[in-house]
C-alpha cells in the first residue's frame, strides 16, 4: 500500500509544483510586464481545477505516509533522526504554504490591481519556492535522509 500512497503523493506533487513553476516563470512575467492581473486571473482558473485537487491529496496522502513512517505523532517534532526532521521541515513547509494562501485569499486577491500585481507576484515566488522545498525534502527523505 505504501507504494502506491507514494506515488499519488509524487503524481500530486509534480502537478502542484509544475503549476507553480509555469506560474512563476512564464505567466507572472507576462502578467507584471502587460500590468494585467487578468493573465493571472486566467491562468489560476484553470489550474486551481487540478491544483487544489492535488493539493489536497498531497497532504492527505503526506500525512499517511508521516504516520507509516512515524507513527508515534509526538515524535514528528523531535528532530533526533532524518526521518521526524523531515516530517517537521514538510509540516512547517506546509503551514507556510497555507499562511501565505490565506494571506493572498483574504487580504491581496481582493484588491488585485495592476497596482497590486507586484505583491501578488511575491506571494507567487513565495510558494512557488516553498513547494520546491517540499520536493527537496521528500526527495531526501526518500533517498535515505541527510
Amino acid at each position: 500500500m505504501y507504494i502506491y500512497i507514494l506515488l499519488l503523493h509524487i503524481l500530486a506533487a509534480s502537478i502542484w509544483t509544475g503549476g507553480h513553476l509555469i506560474l512563476a516563470f512564464t505567466v507572472l512575467p507576462r502578467a507584471l510586464k502587460a500590468a494585467d492581473p487578468d493573465i493571472l486571473a486566467d491562468f489560476e482558473q484553470g489550474f486551481e481545477r487540478i491544483g487544489i485537487p492535488a493539493l489536497i491529496v498531497q497532504v492527505a496522502s503526506g500525512l499517511w505516509l508521516a504516520y507509516d513512517l512515524l507513527p508515534d505523532v509526538g515524535a514528528w517534532f523531535a528532530f533526533d533522526n532524518a526521518v521526524d526532521t523531515s516530517i517537521a521541515i514538510k509540516l512547517g513547509l506546509l503551514a507556510a504554504t497555507a499562511g501565505l494562501a490565506l494571506n493572498a485569499r483574504f487580504r491581496v486577491i481582493p484588491t488585485l490591481s495592476a497596482q497590486t500585481l507586484p505583491l501578488m507576484g511575491w506571494h507567487i515566488r513565495a510558494v512557488t519556492l516553498l513547494a520546491v522545498l517540499f520536493v527537496v525534502v521528500g526527495v531526501g527523505l526518500n533517498a535515505g535522509g541527510y
